[in-house]
């Protein structure tokens, strides 16, 4: 997404009071405002003929130049007019903080009317989240200026906080924003990336594992596979030195899904490098969502069953044990298992395998 495009097409109702502190310099008051509104309906016009839309954002900016504009200009004071880039900033501040704290990102909205046709995946649109709390904290503080500018006796602050400074702000931003980005694209290219996925299965994009894996909350696939023997099943115990559950039992088999890899193969994939069976058969169960504190996944559950002896191939598993149905009954809810298979062992397995 070019940042310079969408800040032109987002920004639309700043472009007013630019010119009237310009203007107003020259014309003074009076005709500042006058030349600002013209500005800004000429702005609506265009919008209009373009997209054969009128643009609230833009009407609302008409409308509140005209409600503050006509207020100073009866009073005789420019004071009312003065506050208008601190309100304007404040609301666009709103729509920010909106975005990021709920779950309706009026921004990204707004971005898709003014840019027809832009596509955005799912990682895309978490880097676009964290660009927007930098930008909502200097929106903030930039707001805070502009209001304050209006109670101050100099025009010159308040003309270079609401005309200039503004872009002062957004210069601070986008380099930040790319001072970050670059230094996150060198471990970008480190990182494994994984595949993103809708909530039916289909790929939609891709991120690297390392944001996957700290609270993005981006959905992917992974691969279970309970191998059960015997009236019991065979659980792996995770290692100590994993992000998520340490030293807890898991399922037999458990993996991420690599770029490209069809679910099967991952499965068999998985199975071979954690405990070294091939050449089976295992059935395939109705996928689930499954979201935990830091990810958020799509669970494709397999269920084979084998007599073992099974062994480690990686430091990713510590052992591997079986254990009877009655063992994991009598065990549940203790810490003993990953709250992950104590769902899959409740809610899938007990209702159809365990008698």
């Amino acid at each position: 997404m070019n940042k310079i495009d969408l800040l032109k097409r987002l920004l639309p109702g700043f472009l007013p009071i630019v010119v009237y502190v310009f203007a107003d310099e020259v014309f003074g008051m009076f005709w500042g405002l006058v030349v600002a509104l013209l500005v800004a309906l000429v702005e609506l016009g265009i919008g209009y003929f373009r997209t054969k839309e009128i643009d609230r954002f833009v009407l609302f900016d008409v409308g509140l130049l005209i409600v503050l504009g006509g207020i100073s200009m009866g009073l005789e004071n420019d004071f009312f007019f003065k506050l208008k880039p601190g309100i304007m900033s404040i609301i666009m501040t709103g729509f920010i903080g909106f975005s990021i704290f709920s779950n309706h990102n009026v921004l990204l909205l707004m971005a898709n009317r003014y840019m027809k046709g832009m596509a955005i995946n799912p990682f895309q649109l978490w880097q676009m989240k964290q660009s927007m709390v930098k930008m909502f904290l200097l929106m903030l503080l930039y707001s805070f200026m502009a209001l304050g500018s209006a109670f101050l006796e100099s025009k010159a602050v308040w003309a270079f906080i609401s005309g200039p400074g503004l872009f002062v702000v957004f210069g601070i931003f986008f380099l930040w924003d790319w001072f970050i980005k670059k230094r996150q694209a060198i471990v970008y290219q480190q990182d494994e990336w994984l595949p993103l996925v809708n909530e039916v299965g289909l790929v939609v994009g891709s991120a690297p594992r390392s944001v996957v894996h700290h609270q993005s909350m981006l959905l992917h696939p992974v691969v279970h596979l309970h191998v059960l023997f015997n009236q019991g099943v065979w659980l792996q115990k995770r290692p100590s030195h994993k992000l998520i559950q340490p030293n807890k039992w898991d399922t037999t088999v458990g993996g991420h899904v690599d770029m490209g890899e069809s679910i099967e193969k991952a499965m068999q994939r998985e199975t071979l490098e954690e405990i070294g069976l091939v050449n089976f058969q295992a059935k395939n169960l109705a996928p689930y969502v499954w979201k935990s504190k830091v990810e958020h996944e799509l669970v494709f559950v397999f269920i084979t069953h084998q007599a073992g002896p099974f062994h480690c191939r990686t430091n990713e598993v510590d052992e591997i044990r079986w254990w009877s149905f009655a063992d994991v009954d009598s065990k549940l809810g203790q810490g003993v298992f990953t709250p992950n298979f104590e769902h899959e062992y409740l809610n899938i397995l007990k209702p159809q395998f365990v008698s």
